[in-house]
């Protein structure tokens, strides 16, 4: 079978589509056509959302680079820290779908790039990671982003899986994205009335399902759980999905969850992964097939 390869310009347009999208939707908590949030605006994520598109699918990069590469170009655009989260978990996606490979399976060319992560790729990453000092960023007993990395990227990722819920994707092959998020996204838009009111019920599972580890940072464990289950609580709101008639209720759950200073930004991080992880399988297909 012939090597299939996406070329930059499909990879750099599903990354800023899938950012675009996400801001379209209510996301209770997090910054949306609806409503800003936490001192940033929709405009600070679309101008970033731009500049680290074409970065990110840059052919000629390691991950490490294409991280390391993306995280500057989006925060000298906007100065402030947008999206690490996104491209920590979107990189690795990219990479996978630029490189040439038999495989046609996004998850199946996934697992060798994780596998294969470098020293070099932590050197990269963890200036990147420090230089935009993420919310919540504590000192790790082990592989602190403060000192240069003697141990693989992936070996750094799963020293911190424990606490970070990007650091466990890349332990297990993006599970979340694939085996949770991906098929639940497909549920809700077939039976959602908008793709907005799709992303709204994704947001809202993945809000439910995990603790948000940006908030356990920034404000302990036990106020991570506790927004997870007002997610849970208010389940009539998004199950099966949001609709016109809930929205005003969720968009109370945003307003409160603001007015106490919750972002729960790695659930909005995994958003974007989805909905950039469903072009990337939906092209590489289409590719495969011509």
């Amino acid at each position: 079978m012939t090597a299939v390869s996406l070329t930059s310009d499909v990879v750099a347009k599903a990354f800023f589509n899938a950012c675009h999208d996400e801001l379209s939707a209510l996301k209770p908590g997090n910054v949306h056509i609806h409503g800003p949030g936490h001192d940033m605006t929709v405009a600070d994520f679309e101008k970033s959302a731009k500049a680290a598109a074409p970065v990110i699918a840059n052919p000629d990069l390691t991950v490490g680079e294409r991280i390391e590469r993306t995280v500057m170009a989006s925060f000298n655009a906007v100065g402030c820290n947008t999206n690490l989260g996104i491209i920590l978990l979107a990189a690795p996606l990219a990479h996978a779908v630029i490189m040439p490979s038999n495989m046609t399976d996004l998850r199946g060319r996934l697992g060798p790039v994780l596998a294969n992560l470098s020293v070099q790729d932590a050197q990269h990453v963890f200036p990147a990671i420090m230089h935009v000092t993420p919310g919540g960023l504590g000192k790790a007993s082990q592989h602190d982003v403060r000192q240069r990395p003697a141990v693989t990227l992936l070996e750094a990722m799963q020293a911190a899986a424990d606490r970070d819920r990007i650091a466990n994707a890349y332990t297990d092959n993006f599970s979340d994205i694939f085996d949770f998020a991906l098929p639940t996204l497909r549920n809700a838009r077939k039976s959602c009335a908008t793709p907005a009111l799709a992303i709204t019920t994704l947001h809202m599972s993945l809000m439910a399902e995990f603790p948000d580890t940006h908030i356990a940072r920034k404000h302990g464990q036990a106020v991570a759980d506790q927004v997870q289950k007002s997610a849970e609580c208010v389940h009539k709101l998004w199950q099966p999905h949001a609709t016109d008639l809930t929205f005003p209720a969720l968009m109370s759950l945003d307003r409160k969850l603001k007015s106490e200073g919750l972002n729960p930004g790695t659930t909005a991080d995994f958003v974007v992964a989805t909905l950039f992880a469903e072009v990337m399988i939906r092209k590489l297909a289409q590719t495969a097939s011509l």
